[in-house]
Order: structure tokens, then C-alpha cells, then sequence
């Protein structure tokens, strides 16, 4: 894991500092950097978005084979797994995109982590990119894209709790981040938001 962990870094090192080269703004190049790794995971994210659109479907033969077998969870589990490769669903294929973001995330911190502590990395004139966000403008703008990234990506009313709770979490955490990876978090959800409105219109979840 830790091979891996370093390579992710020496790659997003790599890359940031070549954009670096033509933007002289590590800001600018966080943007690019992270725009640039998200649309490498574009086809992960079209593959979760159709998988979520057929779970959505498959969703009320599911509730009627819980009622069913209520008393019976062997059968219940057993029938639902055939339901999902008789439609060749993955229940857990939602997961895979959001889990592969998460070195890549840990790999960010660590190189921003290492950014020169320069003009280069101040962000609009405000931000020192290698440190916590002061004025906790960051961490408000990444709960709010965040709520608003999980809303278009899981409309589903029983969620709304985790819709409120996950994006307070993030931004707790990201007053402790370096501003750096609170900005790649941003642009991120914002690119996510984007995306989804394209998604979803192209595979409706409740078409």
C-alpha cells in the first residue's frame, strides 16, 4: 500500500508542478490538476451513475421480495442476489468510484504537504495553500458543494439525514486540512455537480 501511496503522490507531484510551469499559481494548478484526475475517473463515474440508475429501477421488485420474505432472511438475500445477476446489477458497484478517490485524496495531502512556502502558494491573494484556511470560507464552501454533489448524485428522501450530516463532517474535517486539499475538494464537487446534471439526464435514476 505504501508503494502505491507513493506513487500516486510522485505522479499528482509531478503533474502539478508541470502545470506549475504554465499557470505559476499552485491555486490555479490544484483546479487543473484535480479537473485533469477527474475526468481520467470519468468512465468509473458513467459505469456508478448507469449502476445506480438500475438499482433505482429494480428498487420496488426489491421491497416486494423484503415483504415477502420478512421472516426469512436466507431467502430474502438469496433472491435478491438473483434479481441483481438476473439484471447484472452490482449492489456494490456504486462504491468502487468513490472508494478509488480516496488514496488519490491522502495522496493530495501529502503533497500539498510539501508545497514551497512562496507567493506561488498563496491562493488569490488569501490563502496559504500548505495551511488550515483561517478564515473558514473553505470549509463552508466544500459542506455546501458537498450537500448539493450528494443531493443530485442520491435524491433519495430516506437519505436525507446522511445529506446533511456528511457534508457538516467534511467540513469539520476541513478545518484542520491544508487549504490546498480544501480547494481540491471544491473543485471536485463543483466538477461533480456539473457532471451529475449531464448524468442524469442521460441516465435518469428514476427513469
Amino acid at each position: 500500500m505504501g508503494n502505491i501511496m507513493d506513487w500516486l503522490a510522485g505522479g499528482l507531484a509531478w503533474l502539478l508542478n508541470n502545470i506549475y510551469l504554465f499557470t505559476n499559481s499552485y491555486g490555479l494548478s490544484i483546479i487543473l490538476t484535480t479537473i485533469l484526475v477527474r475526468l481520467l475517473l470519468y468512465p468509473l463515474t458513467v459505469s456508478q451513475n448507469k449502476n445506480m440508475a438500475a438499482m433505482r429501477k429494480l428498487q420496488p421488485e426489491i421491497d416486494a421480495i423484503q415483504k415477502k420474505y420478512k421472516d426469512n432472511k436466507e431467502e430474502y438475500q438469496k433472491r435478491t442476489m438473483e434479481l441483481y445477476q438476473k439484471h447484472k446489477v452490482n449492489p456494490l458497484g456504486g462504491c468502487f468510484p468513490l472508494l478509488l478517490q480516496l488514496p488519490i485524496l491522502w495522496a493530495f495531502f501529502r503533497v500539498l504537504r510539501e508545497l514551497p512556502y512562496s507567493e506561488a502558494s498563496r491562493f488569490l491573494g488569501i490563502w496559504v495553500l500548505s495551511e488550515p484556511d483561517k478564515l473558514f470560507i473553505l470549509p463552508v464552501i466544500v459542506a455546501v458543494s458537498t450537500y448539493f454533489q450528494s443531493k443530485l448524485a442520491n435524491p433519495d428522501p430516506s437519505q436525507k439525514t446522511m445529506l446533511i450530516v456528511m457534508p457538516l463532517i467534511l467540513g469539520v474535517f476541513s478545518l484542520s486540512f491544508p487549504s490546498g486539499l480544501v480547494l481540491y475538494l471544491i473543485t471536485s464537487n463543483v466538477f461533480s455537480v456539473v457532471q451529475q446534471i449531464w448524468l442524469n439526464r442521460m441516465y435518469p435514476i428514476d427513469g
